[in-house]
């Protein structure tokens, strides 16, 4: 199941630069809907603000699907589920910017944002295309291929219902119907109109079959992908009943904080299960650099806090400009460094990457009981168990070379 470790991304370097440059633009777009959100409250609409309590949930949700979608992409740029949970992330912060856009542009004060008539069908576009990404990902995880050729006549209807929806969307008369029924759309299309709505319905049978499709996976796997696909199928699960709740929020005219809140856990679940999935289970084999940036991350947080508590400390006995202060400082963190760097990778490991963790305290022990092991049957058992259990091969043998003839030597003899 999983795949042979790389020493570089397949591809060079250019699909890593686009993955992480994608990337990017979430964190911006997050940005850009703040100030957008100050402007809608400083004209007294602080209601359609969308960052508040109840987008913390969407926030997480687009910053991990991209995320998780960056990592992927970038090792595996072949593999089509980490751009697909890039273009999760970057449609949800794109509807999000959108909306806001529209309403301080075209409703609180009109012509002051440029071109913000044109995106007023652009919100419900990009949430049609954040649904048919996510019942994708379901469809094509974790191979990355459909689960069998039958499933070709799916796959293109559903691509096809997806770029037609997005079109419809993005030319409705109407988009903000009936909340705002007077704003029009300056690329409205009335033909494409009534095509929305059935685009919109094959996207969520779309995540129906999705799920269909990975719950047959896992009833059929075994070993290790059966672990990596307990944790897709249970966010499948969850996933759907947040967007379940989300749509029904919506239906029903329920709190809107509760509608963020549910379509944000629907948006965020399914990549934090593939990133637990990565972690713990070896999903697409790049856990260890995963573990590697959590690892380097914590240690640059906690030297950069010991860092700024030694200055502090001393600039109070010595003074803020003195040199030495920021000698001892630089010391002090230079002698923690290795230390330090240790024991969060050890507790990274034992957390994220437990198969790494527990391969090293067992080849600890074996090497222990190895110094005053003597006997060679026990000890041939003992290496092919140890060869076992951390590099769990499908078959093993050792091979032991014929011991030479010794040559005594009398010590009594005089040379």
């Amino acid at each position: 199941m999983g795949m042979t470790p790389a020493a570089r991304p397949v591809g060079g370097r250019w699909p890593s630069v686009r993955a992480w440059a994608l990337w990017l633009l979430v964190p911006l777009g997050w940005a850009a809907t703040a100030w957008l959100d100050g402007l809608l409250r400083q004209a007294g609409l602080g209601e359609e603000a969308w960052l508040g309590a109840g987008s913390l949930a969407a926030v997480v949700g687009t910053v991990t699907a991209a995320t998780v979608g960056a990592v992927l992409a970038s090792r595996r740029p072949r593999h089509p589920v980490g751009w697909l949970l890039l273009a999760i992330g970057l449609s949800e912060q794109f509807s999000n910017i959108a909306s806001d856009y529209v309403h301080y542009g075209v409703m609180v004060r009109p012509g002051s944002l440029p071109a913000a008539g044109y995106l007023t069908g652009f919100q419900n576009a990009m949430v049609l295309a954040s649904l048919s990404c996510v019942g994708f990902v379901l469809l094509l995880t974790p191979t990355g291929r459909l689960p069998s050729p039958r499933w070709r006549w799916w796959a293109r209807v559903a691509a096809a219902a997806a770029a037609v929806g997005v079109l419809a969307g993005v030319t409705g008369p109407r988009p903000l119907y009936p909340e705002h029924p007077t704003v029009g759309n300056p690329l409205a299309v009335p033909a494409l109109d009534a095509l929305f709505v059935p685009c919109a319905l094959v996207a969520l049978v779309g995540l129906v079959v999705g799920a269909g499709s990975l719950l047959g996976r896992f009833r059929r796997a075994r070993g290790t992908e059966r672990l990596q696909l307990r944790w897709l199928a249970l966010a499948a699960a969850v996933s759907a009943a947040a967007l379940l709740l989300a749509l029904a929020t919506g239906a029903l005219g329920g709190p809107d904080t509760l509608f963020k809140a549910a379509f944000g856990v629907s948006v965020g679940v399914l990549p934090l299960a593939t990133g637990a999935a990565i972690l713990r289970y070896r999903l697409y084999d790049i856990d260890r650099i995963i573990s590697r940036t959590l690892a380097y991350g914590l240690l640059t947080v906690l030297l950069g806090l010991g860092y700024a508590a030694v200055v502090l400390g001393f600039g109070r006995l010595l003074g803020r400009d003195s040199s030495l202060v920021v000698a001892a400082a630089t010391l002090a963190m230079a002698a923690a460094f290795q230390p330090a760097r240790r024991r969060i990778q050890q507790g990274v490991d034992r957390r994220f990457n437990r198969r790494r963790h527990d391969a090293a305290q067992l080849i600890a022990t074996f090497s222990v009981r190895l110094r005053d092991q003597v006997d060679l049957d026990t000890l041939t058992g003992e290496v092919l168990a140890v060869v076992d259990q951390t590099m769990q091969p499908t078959r093993a043998s050792l091979w032991l070379r014929p011991q030479t003839a010794a040559t005594t030597i009398d010590p009594t003899a005089a040379h």
